[in-house]
Order: structure tokens, then C-alpha cells, then sequence
């Protein structure tokens, strides 16, 4: 029998979600294979080599980025105490280190592809043609957000400034006069019968 209320149906799936776990299974299935290639082709020792020296430079790699990313940190605090507004050349200093430190998570992963792409990851006009494009695709994303999204609360809540600079805060309008103040009334004596 029917009521003629139709049943809701589940949301769809993004792709992202649904290749993602394909597209892990694939990369692991390559990483083995080539790893197995490099082991026949040139020995079991220099494949540990190639392991042990791919985790070491990323581990190096990770430091540096984050003591890049910390001193820019530490710089930035002291200038907003000191009250001096740094100027939009300044405020870039410490882009790229996001994608530092993943190339140098992707070293310290066992494997070659894993390694190359790492490698990738430090060359500074392939991070900065990433960050112009992740950067790019973000504000697509978040122009494109349906009311009541998360996009939507990002682009609502920022406040641009005559530097350029973004800054969070909320409006306050001088010709709509405020509410009054809910009174709490307290708790309120049980109902008898």
C-alpha cells in the first residue's frame, strides 16, 4: 500500500569519495611492483637505501617547514603586538610550507612513486603553481556554496580591508535598532491539576 509520500532517497556520493579507495589500492599495488622491479634490477640493499634515505630528507624536509612555519608564526604574533600592519609582501612569507611538509610526509612513506612526488613537492615553482591552483579552485568552491553550507558561513563571516587583507568579524548596523534582551523568567511553579 501506498501513501503517496515518497521515500527520500540518499544523498549522492561525490567522486572523490568513491575513487579515493580505488585510487589508494592502485597506488599501494604500484609501489609494491616497483619496488619488487628496483629489488631484481639493482639488489635489496639499495632498495633499503633508497627507503632509509627517502625517510630521512623528509624527516628533514618536515623540520625545516615547520620551523619555517613557526618563526613565521612567532613574527607575525610580534608584529600585531607591536602594532605595526605588515604590508602584503611580508604577509607571504610563510606560503608553501603546507605543501613542504607533504612532500616531506611523502618522502618519509616507503616507496618510490610516494618519494618522486615528495621530490616534486620541492621544487618552489611546482608548489607555487599548486598553491596558485588550490587557491583558485577554493574560492570556485566557495562561490559556488549553497546557502546554509559551510562555504557559505566562510564567505559571510569575512570582512575584507582596504589593504586586501581578510578579517573575521561580524556587522554591526547602526539603522536597525537591537533587539531587547530575553528576561529568563526562571523556573516556572508545576502545573496542578
Amino acid at each position: 500500500m501506498t501513501t503517496g509520500v515518497q521515500t527520500p532517497t540518499a544523498p549522492r556520493r561525490s567522486r572523490a569519495r568513491t575513487f579515493l579507495p580505488l585510487g589508494i589500492a592502485v597506488w599501494l599495488v604500484l609501489e609494491i611492483w616497483l619496488l619488487t622491479v628496483v629489488a631484481g634490477a639493482a639488489g635489496g640493499v639499495t632498495v633499503l637505501a633508497l627507503l632509509v634515505g627517502g625517510g630521512v630528507l623528509g624527516a628533514v624536509v618536515v623540520k625545516r617547514a615547520g620551523r619555517r612555519a613557526f618563526r613565521s608564526l612567532t613574527e607575525t604574533l610580534q608584529q600585531q603586538q607591536s602594532g605595526v600592519v605588515p604590508t602584503a609582501s611580508e604577509g607571504r612569507t610563510g606560503s608553501g610550507n603546507g605543501f613542504l611538509m607533504l612532500g616531506g610526509l611523502l618522502l618519509m612513506l616507503p616507496g618510490l612513486i610516494s618519494d618522486a612526488a615528495g621530490l616534486l613537492l620541492l621544487v618552489p615553482p611546482v608548489r607555487a603553481a599548486l598553491g596558485r591552483y588550490t587557491e583558485k579552485s577554493l574560492e570556485r568552491r566557495m562561490r559556488q556554496a549553497a546557502p546554509g553550507s559551510l562555504g557559505d558561513a566562510f564567505r559571510q563571516a569575512r570582512i575584507h580591508r582596504p589593504d586586501g587583507k581578510v578579517v573575521q568579524g561580524e556587522v554591526i548596523r547602526e539603522d536597525v535598532p537591537p533587539t531587547p534582551p530575553r528576561r529568563d523568567e526562571g523556573p516556572r511553579p508545576p502545573l496542578t491539576s
